[in-house]
């Protein structure tokens, strides 16, 4: 049985345009569409027929093929399309994990884009790459937040080339193995697939005469400052994500982001924990025997705490509100104060003898804790 010509299937020339095999493709899917034909069998295998032969005219390396060999080329075994052989409808992987068909187009018709026209894909475009800068503040910035001025580099479009990478007043040339769709497509048996040009890197052009200043990447390297608002309650480790800020994108494709790495200095009077700060405030053993309210700095300035008589060391004591705020605006945490009684040094003779005589006048009642250890002891001890 004589092979049909592709040509007269889809009743075009073989000088029409890649245009007019298009219009030509879709006015006759619309026409023998089963919602059309009802079913029909005999329509059913015509459109099976129809969809083979624009799959191999749309593509000008099939075509070329055709019109060199005819159906004993490469490619163009028993249904001729391919990929046909899934219901007449061929298809093929792209490298984004998506599909090609035929019904890219057959869908044009059924949703009314007939007028459209797909043209040639661009190469994709992609999200520039993120940039990352650390950024040191004192406790005190954390826990009121601050505005802080920051320098880094990133890339720029060239001003010279205006991003082209080509010198000035010369234009890069589209790349002659993708035909400036970035992408080639390599046929396996009944798949095709998409992968990224190797002339162009996926670009979908070329560059004859690089501008001197960028060397043809068509970017360079420049120094940005930007002021940052960082709020209150960060900590060490807190990321601030500040969008559009990072490396330009390709193809038009939108800029990466600037990431802000928090670095809070240690402190010399407090200790973070979680929102909450530690802080030490020695007393003197009368102080701590007798009860006494003692001053202690605090991030808002200087703060009291009353101590109740018998405080032992160790002891602590919070003070609400006076830690930091949390980032998420819930609650602000606590200073937390812990007492250290400090035993006196370098005692006088008067001082000596008054100490002994306070030893003397004390019971084991004044020693509660004492008292249960050496308890504990005898029971250890076997007594």
């Amino acid at each position: 049985m004589a092979t049909k010509n592709l040509y007269d299937i889809l009743g075009v020339s073989r000088e029409a345009s890649q245009e007019d095999i298009r219009k030509a493709y879709l006015k006759l899917a619309h026409k023998y569409h089963p919602d059309k034909t009802g079913g029909d069998k005999a329509a059913e295998e015509k459109l099976k027929e129809i969809n083979a032969a624009y799959d191999t005219l749309k593509n000008p390396e099939k075509r070329s093929q055709y019109d060199r060999f005819g159906q004993a080329g490469p490619g163009f075994g028993p249904g001729f399309g391919g990929n046909a052989g899934f219901g007449g409808f061929g298809f093929g992987f792209d490298n984004a994990g998506g599909f090609e068909t035929p019904f890219e187009d057959f869908f044009d018709v059924l949703f009314g884009r007939q007028g459209a026209g797909r043209g040639r894909r661009r190469p994709a475009a992609r999200p520039g790459n993120d940039l990352e800068r650390r950024v040191t503040i004192s406790l005190r910035e954390a826990a009121a937040g601050v505005k802080r001025a920051i320098r880094f580099s990133r890339m720029e479009k060239c001003a010279d080339c205006k991003g082209s990478g080509a010198a000035p007043g010369t234009q890069p040339r589209t790349c002659a193995e993708c035909q400036g769709t970035g992408q080639v497509r390599r046929a396996q048996g009944f798949f095709s697939i998409t992968q990224t040009c190797r002339q162009c890197g996926g670009r979908g052009w070329a560059i004859e005469t690089p501008c001197s200043k960028c060397r043809g990447s068509g970017r360079v390297q420049t120094q940005r400052e930007l002021a940052i608002d960082i709020p209150a309650g960060v900590d060490t480790g807190s990321r601030l994500r500040i969008p559009g800020e990072g490396e330009p994108g390709e193809n038009d494709g939108p800029r990466g982001d600037l990431y802000i790495v928090i670095e809070v200095e240690t402190h010399d009077v407090f200790v973070r924990d979680g929102n909450d700060l530690i802080c030490e405030a020695p007393v003197s053993f009368p102080q701590a025997a007798l009860g006494a309210t003692v001053r202690v700095p605090s991030l808002q300035g200087e703060a009291e705490v009353k101590i109740p008589a018998g405080t032992q060391s160790g002891q602590l004591f919070r003070l609400r509100g006076l830690g930091i705020p949390d980032i998420r605006g819930y609650r602000t945490g606590d200073q937390i104060v812990r007492v250290v009684v400090e035993t006196p040094t370098r005692l006088n003779r008067e001082q000596k003898e008054l100490l002994q005589r306070f030893q003397e006048l004390t019971r084991e009642q004044n020693y509660p804790a004492h008292v249960r250890f050496l308890g504990k002891l005898k029971e250890w001890l076997g007594g």
